[in-house]
């Protein structure tokens, strides 16, 4: 499928720039519009990165597209898995920071009934078989410049080759 109306350009070095919270709420609105059923976004960067900044607006978004009440959205760090209703779409969104032992992300039905659910994780790094059909984005930020950046990529190409 061929996204490059639907998505902003990339720069050269493929890094869209989300440093200032209106940037990451519009890339999110864009996300709402190609994320389904059945995706599943991985979501790398350290603490305080954006993360879960994104999945927020990419969840109101997705709510507002389908005229329902904004609901908050925090992260799952305590819970490990935050779920939400859309009308026909369920959302899970897991946040591994907590996890110890790879072999507990085994156990908590990360993928299970995976088609009819959008699965959002943060820290997938944590994860030991990782499916090949994903979006990972990677979610960077410059200390000196404090300029906070996100590439995307789609079953491990580059967003904008796909």
């Amino acid at each position: 499928m061929d996204l490059t109306n639907q998505m902003p350009i990339a720069t050269k070095s493929s890094k869209f720039d989300i440093s200032k919270e209106s940037l990451t709420a519009s890339l999110a609105k864009k996300f709402s519009k190609i994320f389904k059923k059945g995706d599943i976004i991985f979501l790398y960067g350290e603490i305080g990165v954006g993360k879960t900044t994104f999945v927020k607006y990419l969840i109101n978004n997705l709510q507002k597209q389908k005229k329902i009440s904004l609901t908050e959205v925090t992260s799952p760090t305590f819970s490990l898995l935050n779920e939400y209703k859309i009308k026909n779409l369920t959302i899970h969104h897991f946040d591994l920071f907590r996890i110890k032992d790879v072999n507990e992300t085994e156990n908590i039905g990360l993928f299970e009934n995976y088609k009819d659910i959008l699965t959002l994780i943060e820290w997938p790094e944590k994860i030991i078989n990782k499916p090949k059909k994903i979006y990972e984005l990677y979610f960077n930020y410059n200390h000196r410049s404090e300029k906070r950046f996100i590439s995307i990529y789609k079953n491990r190409l580059k967003f904008n080759e796909v």
